[in-house]
């Protein structure tokens, strides 16, 4: 029996950022991926979300980054529902002031039609540096094209929105996964590590090489965390 799994993506990010973890999946999950590009708040995000696992008792949700603040929120909204949760390269803080601030000068710059949403510039601080001169840069931002101006601020206005979730995640009570790059530098360990003491029984996991997008960096890697995450190997 194939466990119903919800997908999360990043900021700025659509489907392809999980595509290649997918094969590791087959057999124990049907995943789908929401569309987190048409709403401007966590909790209208979250119930989207929700309506793709409709009709489903129970389901998985695992969310990468702006992903990860989703499914907190799809948590909250239907916390009998969901049998597993994974919290890939984000973090359980709310913005702080300075990073609240660079958001709004974004969103500034953007309408004012300068957005060009994810530049040679910023990859250093999304992909590891041995990615860098990769095809894998070019996906990249080809996937922040296809989100868009339109996506990338209602996205930014729902980030810069989330709560500080660290005094509620200790009522987590089913399978969870933290995982992340281990040169992540947008969320490092530091705040992986934090999570995964507040959170009763969760598995901490590292991807060796990789910085903030592990499920395109390493997918074999990734895909490997979620199904043990999935489907746990037995012991003995």
């Amino acid at each position: 029996m194939t466990i119903p799994l919800l997908l999360l993506p990043g900021l700025l990010c659509d489907a392809r950022l999980w595509r290649d973890c997918l094969p590791a999946l087959d057999g124990i999950a049907k995943p789908c991926i929401a569309d987190l590009t048409q709403d401007e708040s966590l909790p209208a995000m979250a119930a989207r979300a929700l309506g793709l696992m409709q009709g489903e008792a129970h389901f998985a949700v695992a969310g990468l980054s702006m992903g990860g603040y989703v499914a907190l929120e799809v948590w909250r909204q239907a916390a009998v529902r969901v049998s597993h949760l994974a919290l890939l390269d984000t973090s359980a803080r709310a913005d702080t002031p300075e990073q609240t601030q660079r958001r709004l000068d974004l969103i500034v710059l953007s309408r004012r039609g300068a957005f060009k949403g994810v530049t040679p510039r910023l990859l250093p601080a999304l992909l590891h540096a041995s990615r860098l001169d990769t095809p894998l840069a070019a996906e990249v931002m080809a996937m922040a094209e296809r989100v868009g101006v339109e996506g990338f601020l209602r996205q930014q206005k729902a980030i810069m929105a989330r709560p500080d979730a660290r005094a509620e995640i200790g009522r987590i009570a089913v399978p969870t996964l933290i995982a992340c790059g281990e040169a992540d530098l947008l969320t490092p360990p530091a705040l992986h590590d934090e999570m995964a003491a507040l959170i009763p029984g969760a598995t901490r996991v590292s991807f060796a090489g990789c910085g903030h997008l592990p499920s395109m960096e390493a997918p074999d890697q990734v895909g490997a965390a979620l199904r043990d995450w999935l489907n746990p190997p037995r012991s003995g």
